[in-house]
């Protein structure tokens, strides 16, 4: 197998805005599977962690950073745990919320949107399919997806480093 170097890119171009992917812990239903996907994490176990994508408009008036996302309706559910791991559909949902600031750690730059990616995200978010599949139709494809829509960019997930 080839291997890509992923080489972000410094600054945004003048007409996008910055587009980056970030990481975090896998939700689970408190006690030992919180735990485990907690552990899962902190060893970078890379197809146990939760992707998302964050968006920082190009403004020159500071804005907050949003952040959007594919996960299960109710993370945390029994419920969904199972489904999970018997690999059946899973009610998701996308989510949109504000963060201050682009995190500094398990987040990389992958580019600069081709528009106005805000516009480009909603667009994207209403024909994304929010049946839940891991392994199939999950975080990994809505990021990858959503970032190609945005840049161009294609499976950036394979691209980041994994440290």
């Amino acid at each position: 197998m080839a291997s890509h170097f992923f080489t972000p890119s410094p600054t945004p171009t003048a007409t996008g805005d910055a587009v980056y992917v970030a990481t975090v812990p896998l939700k689970a239903s408190p006690g030992p599977p919180q735990l485990i996907m907690s552990m899962a994490y902190s060893l970078n176990l890379w197809k146990l962690q939760h992707f998302m994508v964050l968006i920082k408009p190009s403004s020159p008036i500071p804005q907050e950073v949003i952040v959007f996302d594919f996960q299960p309706r109710n993370p945390e559910s029994i419920e969904a745990a199972i489904s999970v791991l018997s690999g059946n559909l899973i009610p998701g949902v996308v989510l949109a919320r504000r963060l201050k600031n682009v995190p500094r750690q398990r987040c990389w730059m992958v580019g600069s949107s081709k528009g106005n990616a805000m516009e480009m995200a909603i667009e994207f978010n209403n024909s994304w399919e929010t049946d839940l599949r891991v392994g199939f139709h999950d975080c990994r494809h809505y990021t990858n997806e959503l970032v190609q829509h945005l840049t161009g960019e294609i499976q950036i997930l394979e691209r980041l480093p994994r440290s």
